[in-house]
C-alpha cells in the first residue's frame, strides 16, 4: 500500500502549477528533429546496413525502437515535476561514477577501435556516458542551488565543481572519450555561470583546459593529435589519418545548393566511414544541399533558443541551471559534430543529436527533452 502510494506521489503533479501548456515551439523542434533524423538515417545507412547485415533497414529499425523507448521516457519525464529529481541528486552523482566504471569490467565492456566507451547488456551495446550527461547535470543543478549564495567564492564554488569534474574526467580520459568529456565540461560551466558563478573563475578554467589540451595534442602521437593535424590540412594524410575528413568534405561539397536528392548520395557507398553515426551530416548535406541543410540547422537553433527561454523563465535556480546545462550539452554536441564534419574544428567523434544512430544517445536526449518540457510548464514564458 505504501509502495503504491509512493509511486502515485512520484508520478503525480500539482494541477495548479502545471495548468498552462508547455512550450509548443520547443515541442515542434523536438518532434521535427526526431522525424527528420529517422528519415535521414534510413537513407544514409541503407548501403552499409545491407553490406553488414543483408538488411537495408538494420540501423533504421534499431533507431526506431530506441526512439519509441525514448518517447516513452520523454512522456514520463514531461509529466513528472522536474523538482522531484533533486531528491535523488546524490544518487545521480554515484550513478554517474558507477556507469563510467562499468566500461572497465572485463566481459561487460565492448571496445570499438581504441575506445572503451560501451558495455554489453542482454546482447545490446550501451554507452553509459550518454546517461552521465543527464545524471551529472541533475546532481550539479541541485548542488548549485544549495550553494547559490557562495558560488562566487572560489573555495565553495569553482574548486568543489572542479573536484567533481576531475573525478568524471579521469574515468572518461581512461576510455578515452574526449568528445563527451568536453560536452560535460562545457555544460557544467554554463550551468555554474547561470547559477551565479564568477565569470573570471570560468574564464581561467577554460584557458587552463585549452592550454592543457593544446599541449597534449602537440606532444602526443595519438590519434587526437593526428586529428588536429588533419584539421590544419586535410591533405596531410588523405588516404589514412585524414581519410574521413577528406571524404566528408567531398560529400558536403558535392551536394551543392539543392543536393543530389534524398537517397542519391554517392559517398554513402562505402566511401565515407560511419555514415550511420558521426559522419551522417555530410550525407545530409550531399542529399538535400546547402539551402535545406541550412533550414535543418535552423531547427537546432529554434530548439536552443526556446530552451534558453525556458531556462530564463524557470521558477528557481535549480530549473534554470538544469535547463541551461541540457541546452548547452546539445548545443556544443551539435557544434562539435557539424563543425568537425565541415572542418571548422578538429573532429571529435560525437554523434549528431536526434540524427546519428545510437540508442543510448537518443534515449538520453529525449529524457532530457522531457525534463525541459516539464520546466516550461512551470515557467512564466509566453505560450506559443
Amino acid at each position: 500500500m505504501k509502495v503504491s502510494k509512493s509511486l502515485k506521489n512520484i508520478f503525480s503533479s500539482n494541477k495548479k502549477e502545471q495548468a498552462h501548456a508547455p512550450d509548443r515551439l520547443f515541442l515542434l523542434a523536438v518532434g521535427a528533429l526526431s522525424i527528420i533524423g529517422l528519415v535521414m538515417l534510413s537513407s544514409a545507412s541503407a548501403v552499409v546496413s545491407y553490406s553488414k547485415f543483408a538488411n537495408t533497414y538494420h540501423y533504421f529499425v534499431h533507431q526506431l525502437i530506441a526512439v519509441a523507448i525514448g518517447a516513452g521516457f520523454f512522456y514520463i519525464f514531461s509529466k513528472q515535476d522536474y523538482r522531484v529529481w533533486r531528491r535523488y541528486a546524490l544518487w545521480a552523482l554515484i550513478a554517474s561514477i558507477l556507469l563510467l566504471v562499468l566500461v572497465f569490467i572485463p566481459g561487460l565492456r565492448a571496445e570499438h577501435g581504441s575506445a572503451r566507451s560501451w558495455i554489453i547488456i542482454f546482447g545490446q551495446s550501451f554507452q553509459p556516458s550518454e546517461l552521465v550527461k543527464l545524471s551529472f547535470l541533475i546532481y550539479l543543478a541541485t548542488w548549485l542551488e544549495a550553494k547559490k549564495d557562495k558560488l562566487k567564492e572560489a573555495s565553495s564554488g569553482i574548486i568543489p565543481l572542479l573536484g567533481s569534474l576531475v573525478i568524471i574526467s579521469g574515468l572518461m580520459l581512461a576510455q578515452p572519450d574526449f568528445g563527451t568529456l568536453s560536452i560535460i565540461w562545457f555544460a557544467s560551466l554554463a550551468a555554474f555561470f547561470v547559477a551565479g558563478g564568477k565569470l573570471s573563475h570560468i574564464i581561467m578554467v577554460i584557458l587552463a583546459v585549452i592550454l592543457a589540451a593544446g599541449l597534449t595534442f602537440y606532444t602526443n602521437s595519438s590519434y587526437q593529435s593526428d586529428r588536429f593535424r588533419c584539421y590544419q590540412s586535410p591533405s596531410y594524410d588523405s588516404q589514412n589519418e585524414c581519410y574521413q575528413i577528406s571524404q566528408s568534405l567531398i560529400a558536403v561539397g558535392s551536394g551543392g545548393w539543392m543536393g543530389r536528392g534524398l537517397g542519391q548520395s554517392r559517398q554513402k557507398f562505402m566511401y565515407l566511414p560511419e555514415v550511420w553515426g558521426d559522419s551522417i551530416f555530410p550525407i545530409v548535406a550531399e542529399e538535400i544541399g546547402f539551402i535545406f541543410s541550412s533550414f535543418f540547422i535552423l531547427l537546432y537553433g529554434l530548439l536552443f533558443y526556446r530552451g534558453i527561454k525556458i531556462a530564463r523563465a524557470a521558477p528557481d535556480i535549480y530549473g534554470s541551471a538544469l535547463a541551461v546545462g541540457i541546452i548547452a550539452w546539445l548545443a556544443i554536441q551539435t557544434f562539435l559534430n557539424i563543425g568537425g564534419m565541415i572542418n571548422v574544428i578538429p573532429m571529435t567523434g560525437v554523434p549528431l543529436p536526434f540524427v546519428s544512430a545510437g540508442g543510448s544517445s537518443i534515449i538520453a536526449t529525449l529524457m532530457a527533452m522531457g525534463i525541459l518540457v516539464n520546466i516550461s510548464k512551470h515557467g512564466q514564458h509566453e505560450r506559443r
